[in-house]
């Protein structure tokens, strides 16, 4: 036998312990069986997988809030309840003009014009007084005169001093005894508001420290009883003063609510001559030198 034909019998008796070798340090081979239990069993693999809004539903629910998030959610609330409230009682507010009617608006509207232009007339007269101080040859007695003038336009509006001029009659008649106090006050206020410059009630001169209070089903004006028919004389510009009465909402609604009769009545002479004595003031002392 040659050497060529002995060659590679020789390469397989070497090789065969190395193969040995190899699989002695080769890990055993794990059975088909356990390496298929290691992975997801069968019952397991045969359970839907969830869907994106399923994850999401389970990620949002329950909540899981932080102290910062309820501090935070409180004062918007806080904030919100607020706005609310403003919103509402702005609205409220604003109900008896939104329902009224387009003449009701329009008188409002000429009622807010005579009220600027009388203040424009007010300004008016005392740069014309300045002017005339400013002007005048003889400015003593040009000051003596203003001053007089002053005096009795003080006097009318101190209640010290009778009055007669252009203006209202209202008589209140309360057959319930519903009217308060509260009512009549309002009625003054609100002539005043609209240019009044001498008021009477049943006897009393009203004038800027009047106040009035409940006395059973009477009402005491400074102290003094008045009963019912409730009379006012008002001097002032008829125009102004009656529709601010009148107005939605007003004066002569409210009396109405409470079953009392309210009459206007419009005259070029009346006349204020009920007075009230002149009170020095305790404390008050002019501060001109």
């Amino acid at each position: 036998m040659s050497y060529q034909d002995e060659q590679p019998g020789n390469g397989q008796q070497d090789t065969q312990p190395e193969q040995q070798r190899l699989r002695q340090e080769l890990p055993e081979e794990v059975p088909a069986q356990a390496a298929a239990g290691e992975g997801p069993s069968a019952e397991e693999s045969s359970e839907p997988a969830l869907t994106g809004r399923q994850r999401l539903a389970q990620g949002l629910w329950p909540p899981r809030f932080t102290r910062a998030q309820l501090v935070v959610a409180l004062l918007l609330f806080g904030l919100g309840f607020g706005l609310a409230v403003q919103v509402a009682s702005n609205s409220s507010g604003d109900n008896a003009l939104r329902g009224a009617r387009q003449e009701d608006l329009v008188r409002i509207l000429d009622e807010l014009d005579d009220r600027t232009q009388r203040l424009e007339d007010e300004k008016q007269g005392l740069e014309k007084q300045r002017q005339e101080l400013e002007n005048s040859s003889d400015q003593a007695e040009e000051a003596r005169r203003q001053t007089a003038e002053k005096e009795k336009q003080l006097g009318i509006l101190a209640g010290t001093v009778a009055a007669q001029g252009p203006g209202i009659t209202v008589t209140v008649e309360d057959t319930k005894g519903t009217v308060r106090a509260d009512m009549l006050l309002d009625a003054i206020q609100e002539l005043r508001a609209a240019g009044a410059e001498a008021i009477e009630v049943n006897g009393v001169r009203v004038v800027a420290n009047t106040y009035l209070t409940d006395s059973g089903k009477s009402v005491d004006v400074d102290g003094n009883k008045i009963n019912a028919p409730y009379r006012f004389k008002v001097i002032g510009k008829p125009q102004d003063l009656e529709p601010a009465l009148n107005i939605p909402g007003g004066v002569v609604q409210t009396l109405e609510k409470e079953q009392a009769t309210v009459t206007i009545d419009r005259s070029d002479k009346i006349v204020v001559d009920a007075l009230r004595a002149a009170k020095r003031p305790d404390y008050a002392r002019s501060s001109s030198r």
